[in-house]
């Protein structure tokens, strides 16, 4: 989020600054006064978790394409976050202009996960808009809900104005649109929602009504609107038709998913009965292989990212998989650019596959068994046997993999304890295979829990009380300990919950509003989740949660989601729930005959594959057996050492999320960078000590070895038009091969503070103009430091504590010309470390947050740089004082 430049100074107070400041590369920032629309995306958790999400970068790309289309970015605030701007009373704005959220046109969640749902309330209540649909007017935005949570969003029904189901990249034009007209003709919000029931995909709530029988179950969806009875889903028939996504935004923070993802399939046929996906995103398209390479091609060039993931529900389903993979490689192993597939299906990851992955860097390797029998995967038609699972693992570790995760499902519709017994024999199996291979690996064994969903053979089955989830999960800690195998599992109260509001009903909404205001939010994260609040409201209201998760539903029983129409028959779905009971399997309809579910019209609405003659090889270039090195490493032959500046908003940025800016940074900027030996390399930088969070620098140095020479002027042009603003490059310069690291030569680092800042009540003797009185006493307070032999302070180092004496590590502190900059310079020897902050806190006698709120501007060994930096870089005041005061 983007906020005025007030909470701005605040952004040092709370945890992850770097998720408030903006500013990414290929984010967008437009001229307002030029646009017809201000669309916001929303995403109901941290920045780091919406920005994995590859249907938001989609639908930002599409939605900025147009000139007269604003959009941007809004997540949710993280406690701490929210606490600063309730306190302030500021509201929760847009990322990149700062739009407070109650003056878009449109507000866009795409909602991923059922807890999240006091996450949305949240946020709309930061935006002071009414949480209730009916609550709002013409001046308040429009609120749409996306994603497949809204295949049934009954429970929030009551909040949203619309819904869209279903692919999103063409509705979301028609609904700007239809907006922009609205906004034109100034109709009432009552025709604007009518106008926007007209297009194909979209859910009004509020134009359906719902009646109950006596034991609680839906007795009859009742249409308020002529001809609108059904919603069907939107489906984009061909996604080769799409624009490209080739300029993703690229996070500052280390996020979920940090790499590149391209989707190379959208839908699924393979059938399994318990995912919802496989159903609701029929039918299955694939994108061509050339397209997929031009994205790849055009997005490096565009982001620097070192890692590209194929999306896909089954990336190994991909008719041309080991062809793309081939190209891949190689076009990009020389430039070190690694590939994973994350779902893969055990049956389609061959030997070939594994050796291409590999070339760079072994990614994670991931199996997904979902059940420990092959009875249950008979049920739940996830035909796997257990011999291709091991012959599969076992050419993963002749490859050079040492580590293995394993996913199960537990409570899987006739579930017996043989099959929990099979999750602890198979995983066991695996582990049997690495020790063949001479080493034991790591074998990591993830369980959830089954969550019958909507739309989905097993929708009319009850999901198992969390009692009985403790003990399958206790059972299988125990023995899995015994084997040395490590278990992962999810909290039962949340996977409960889940079950509830997924195949929960609009009664609920009173449910999740009462939840809200008793404080719940993060509902999916452990450390936040408050099952005792959650367990209450529903108590105080009178609902049994039980209701929606533990009871088995007839046949005929009107669901919640009746009016929603995935275009995939329910008779379908109900016929393969009696298959899965007799243990009958539903053939792949890519590769066999039609399975008759109801998606295909086979005219527009069909199964796109491509397929490609093989061009498979029986090992790739420089590629070796074992585990061995597979790519020949480019030694360094030079050296450049760059002194760089970091200001303004990246002063919000840690250390870590400095070297991944400049590793993708000199990416961009084909710097030719050398990179580390081993199945994991990455580019050879050196960089200065680390700068703490929230201090500004003009001093920072690193230094890069490349393989070829290029001049310094060169690089230093180069990086600049690559780098964010608040990085600059300010000199570069070639250094001998051999010269010692960066770190080595800096024993001491200097300082300007300003004590001219507002900060609090108990400062306010040295804010405003500089007064004979004010500068006696800031005098006084360095004297007193000075004066003394011996400060002990208590300082905490992550869970460390402990306590130093910080005088002898004070070379110098003092008052500058102006009288209200402060000149300090510490000691970075051996004898410990002291922060500015530290040090400011015991000088004013102040909390070490507060004293986080000075501006402080590193410049040690910057003396010629000082003269490189401009006022355009500094436009703050204060910090054009701070440079003039050197």
């Amino acid at each position: 989020m983007a906020f005025s430049d007030g909470v701005k100074d605040f952004l040092a107070l709370v945890s992850r600054p770097g998720r408030y400041i903006g500013g990414e590369i290929n984010s967008v920032k437009k001229d307002l006064s030029s646009v017809s629309l201000k669309f916001g995306l929303a995403f109901p958790d941290v920045y780091e978790v919406g920005m994995s999400h590859l249907g938001m970068q989609i639908l930002y790309q599409i939605l900025n394409s147009r000139a007269d289309i604003a959009c941007e970015r809004v997540f949710s605030p993280w406690v701490d976050m929210e606490k600063l701007l309730r306190d302030k009373g500021l509201p929760l704005a847009t990322l990149e202009s700062g739009i407070p959220i109650g003056e878009l046109d449109v507000l866009g969640f795409s909602i991923q996960y059922e807890l999240s749902y006091t996450n949305i309330l949240n946020i709309l209540d930061l935006g002071n808009i009414p949480l209730y649909s009916k609550d709002r007017d013409e001046t308040h935005p429009l609120i749409i809900g996306g994603g497949p949570v809204v295949f049934n969003p009954e429970p929030i029904a009551d909040f949203f104005d619309i819904f869209v189901l279903g692919d999103g990249e063409e509705v979301v034009l028609e609904i700007a649109d239809v907006v922009i007209d609205w906004k034109a003709h100034k109709w009432k919000r009552g025709g604007l929602l009518r106008r926007l029931a007209q297009i194909e995909g979209v859910y009004v709530p509020s134009f359906f009504d719902f009646k109950y029988n006596t034991d609680g179950t839906i007795k009859e969806i009742i249409p308020l609107l002529k001809d609108y009875k059904c919603v069907n889903k939107r489906i984009v028939a061909d996604i080769n038709t799409l624009p490209l996504p080739v300029r993703p935004v690229v996070p500052f923070p280390q996020i979920v998913h940090d790499h590149l993802t391209v989707e190379i399939n959208r839908g699924c046929t393979r059938g399994c009965r318990f995912c919802q996906a496989g159903m609701i995103y029929r039918p299955n398209r694939e994108r061509s292989p050339e397209n997929i390479i031009k994205i790849i091609e055009e997005a490096l060039k565009n982001t620097g990212y070192g890692e590209v993931s194929f999306l896909s529900l089954s990336s190994g389903d991909y008719s041309c998989i080991q062809n793309v993979l081939i190209k891949f490689m190689d076009r990009f192993a020389d430039k070190k650019i690694a590939v994973s597939l994350p779902s893969m299906r055990v049956g389609t990851l061959k030997q070939g596959l594994i050796e291409e992955i590999k070339r760079v860097r072994k990614t994670g390797f991931t199996m997904a068994p979902e059940a420990g029998s092959e009875r249950l995967r008979h049920v739940i038609n996830k035909v796997v046997s257990e011999d291709a699972l091991i012959e599969t693992a076992g050419n993963a570790f002749d490859m050079g993999w040492r580590s293995i995760k394993l996913y199960y499902m537990i409570g899987l519709p006739t579930e017996t304890l043989d099959d929990i017994m099979g999750i602890i024999e198979l995983s066991g199996r695996v582990q049997e295979a690495g020790k063949r291979h001479g080493f034991r690996p790591a074998v990591n064994v993830s369980v959830s829990q089954f969550i019958p969903k909507p739309h989905t053979p097993f929708q009319w089955e009850p999901q198992i009380k969390p009692e009985e989830c403790l003990e399958r999960q206790t059972f299988l800690r125990k023995e899995l300990k015994k084997r040395r195998l490590d278990f992962k599992w999810h909290d039962a109260r949340m996977s409960f919950m889940e079950g509830v509001f997924s195949r929960g009903d609009r009664r609920l909404s009173g449910v999740i509003m009462a939840a809200f205001e008793a404080d719940c939010r993060f509902d999916g994260w452990g450390e936040q989740f408050r099952f005792d609040i959650w367990e209450r409201v529903f108590k105080d209201s009178g609902i049994d949660p039980e209701f929606y998760t533990h009871r088995r539903r007839s046949r005929d029983e009107v669901f919640p989601w009746g009016h929603l129409n995935t275009r995939v028959d329910k008779e379908f779905l109900y016929k393969e729930y009696e298959r899965s009971l007799l243990l009958e399997d539903t053939a792949d309809c890519k590769t066999d005959k039609c399975s008759i579910c109801g998606i295909c019209d086979h005219k527009v609405i069909r199964n796109v594959s491509f397929y490609e003659e093989s061009e498979a090889r029986s090992m790739p270039p420089n590629a070796s057996i074992g585990g061995q090195k597979s790519e020949v490493q480019k030694p360094s032959a030079f050296k450049v050492r760059l002194t760089f500046s970091k200001t303004g908003q990246m002063k919000y940025l840690g250390h870590l999320e400095l070297v991944t800016l400049f590793f993708r940074a000199i990416r961009r900027a084909d710097i030719p960078i050398v990179y580390s030996a081993g199945f994991h390399p990455l580019p050879k930088i050196v960089f200065s000590q680390p700068l703490p969070v929230g201090i500004e620098s003009i001093a920072e140095e690193a230094v890069l070895e490349l393989t070829e020479h290029m001049k310094p002027d060169e690089i230093h042009k180069r990086l600049n038009t690559a780098l964010p603003d608040g990085i600059k490059i300010l000199e570069a310069r070639d250094i001998p091969l051999k010269l010692y690291s960066v770190s080595a030569i800096i024993t001491e680092t200097s300082y300007l503070i300003s004590a001219a800042a507002d900060l609090s009540a108990s400062l306010t003797v040295f804010t405003g103009n500089p007064t004979e009185g004010r500068v006696a006493q800031l005098q006084g307070l360095i004297n007193r430091v000075l004066e003394k032999d011996e400060i002990i302070i208590h300082q905490q180092r992550e869970e460390k504590k402990r306590s130093i004496n910080i005088r002898p590590l004070i070379k110098k502190l003092s008052l500058a010309d102006d009288n209200v900059t402060i000149q300090l310079t510490l000691d970075s020897g051996e004898r410990g470390s002291v922060r500015p902050y530290e040090v400011i806190a015991y000088l004013f006698g102040i909390s070490l947050n507060d004293s986080r709120l000075f501006t402080i501007l590193k410049i040690k060994g910057a003396d010629k740089a000082i003269t490189q930096i401009t006022k355009a870089d500094y436009t703050d005041k204060e910090k054009v004082g701070l440079l003039k005061s050197v």
